[in-house]
Formats: structure tokens, C-alpha cells, sequence
């Protein structure tokens, strides 16, 4: 089981693209009204750093979903990983011919993805907005941001076999 660097790819993009529309016509106004921003704000700052490393921190995300929504790198994991792959029981090998290819679609990377933004990303939001004073309206806009991204990116890093 190796990770699919394509898709890792396409999944970071789609971080982007949703940032796009979603701090865009979507919740824009209302955001940068949450922030204390003015379209003179925005303007400020590297846009090549701001959506540099933000892809970059979005491939790190992307490979984190890897592992959380394809259940064998589960398997692999408690043989030690690729390496051990020729040393390993032969159990691994027959789980891995009868579930090698399970559950990897598009719809259930979406609901591990779905689930790691409920669990996962809106803890973390929340909890930075309340020690940073921020309103609930700040903490659903990015939180449900990063609740989209993050199913979007699991169905796309499980379902693109």
C-alpha cells in the first residue's frame, strides 16, 4: 500500500478552489467582518507565501487523510510498514487479498473525511476561538470550511485507487 501522490495532490488543490469560493462570494463579507478586515488588508502581505505554504501545509493534510480513510494502512501499520511487507505473516497477505481493495470509494473517503472535520477540525477551531475571543460566527465559518475541504479531500484521496 503506497500513497497516491495524484491524488494528495488534487486533494491539497481542493483546498484552494474551496477557499475560493468559500471566503469569496460565499462567506467573504461576513468573514472579513469577523476578522476586523478591509479589502486593504487583504491586499497586504506575500500572496505568494499566504498560498505557497498553504498548499504545502494542504499536502500534509492530504496525507494525514490518506491514513485516516483507507482502513489498510491500518493493516500495514501493524506489520511495521512497507518494509515488512515480505516478512510478514501470512495473514497479512490473505486479509489484504480478501480487503485489499474494500471500502475504497469516493462516498466512504467522504464520510471519514466528513468525520475527521466534525471531530477533528471543528474541536480545534473552536477551541482557538474561544481562547481568542471570536464569535460562534467565526468559529462556523472556518470550522464548516475545513469540515467541506476535509471531506472533499478524503473522498478524493480514497476513492482514486
Amino acid at each position: 500500500m503506497e500513497m497516491n501522490f495524484y491524488a494528495i495532490l488534487v486533494a491539497a488543490l481542493s483546498t484552494l478552489l474551496v477557499g475560493f469560493v468559500w471566503y469569496g462570494p460565499l462567506f467573504g463579507k461576513a468573514w472579513m467582518k469577523e476578522n476586523g478586515f478591509t479589502e486593504e488588508d487583504l491586499k497586504q502581505g506575500s500572496m505568494v507565501k499566504i498560498f505557497g505554504l498553504t498548499f504545502v501545509f494542504s499536502i500534509f493534510l492530504a496525507m494525514i487523510m490518506q491514513i485516516l480513510c483507507i482502513h489498510q494502512f491500518g493493516a500495514l501499520g501493524m506489520i511495521g510498514g512497507p518494509d515488512f511487507i515480505e516478512t510478514a505473516e501470512p495473514s497479512y497477505a490473505a486479509f489484504m487479498d480478501d480487503y485489499g481493495d474494500k471500502f475504497r470509494t469516493f462516498k466512504h473517503g467522504a464520510l471519514h473525511g466528513f468525520m475527521s472535520g466534525l471531530f477533528l477540525a471543528l474541536p480545534l477551531v473552536g477551541i482557538n476561538g474561544l481562547f481568542e475571543r471570536k464569535s460562534w460566527k467565526y468559529i462556523f465559518i472556518h470550522s464548516g470550511y475545513w469540515i467541506v475541504v476535509m471531506t472533499i479531500m478524503g473522498a478524493i484521496v480514497c476513492g482514486w485507487v
